[in-house]
């Protein structure tokens, strides 16, 4: 089960609609409230009148042929303090900083990891360093590591 010190507040930016949901689905099951889903960077760009979400969980590969990393670039702009996550299967496409992201949820995950992703980095957003274990499911950046002491 996820702990419940605070709620947060997610963006998914998903290309894959039902993954999208299955995602969802496990965030508020964790307690916490997703403020918008975005398939591309022109759906993120429409999304300008949302607040800050806490946590941005985005693919690398999107709709329309756009990138998580240029929707990461702009919510780096747009919403500082926005803690950004990749999910991709192939994390190796990545650049060595993570694009200023704070780590990698590789794909596939279950539903366990990717829950326990979700409590390590709410840990890290609230209360840094997280008291748990880091686990498998989640890579963290290594500005992140080197913080978070993982």
């Amino acid at each position: 089960m996820c702990p419940q010190p605070k709620t947060l507040e997610f963006l998914i930016v998903e290309d894959e609609a039902l993954l999208a949901m299955d995602i969802e689905a496990i965030i508020e099951d964790c307690g916490h409230h997703v403020v918008a889903e975005a398939a591309s960077l022109a759906d993120v760009e429409a999304l300008h009148m949302i607040a800050a979400p806490d946590i941005a969980l985005v693919d690398v590969q999107l709709a329309l042929g756009s990138s998580g990393l240029d929707v990461s670039a702009l919510i780096q702009t747009r919403w500082r303090g926005t803690v950004i996550v990749f999910l991709t299967a192939n994390s190796a496409k990545l650049p060595a900083d993570f694009a200023g992201a704070h780590g990698v949820i590789a794909k596939p995950f279950s539903r366990n990891g990717l829950k326990s992703a979700i409590r390590y980095i709410q840990e890290g957003v609230i209360a840094p360093p997280p008291v748990s274990s880091r686990p498998d499911s989640f890579k963290a950046a290594p500005a992140i590591c080197e913080r978070w002491r993982c």
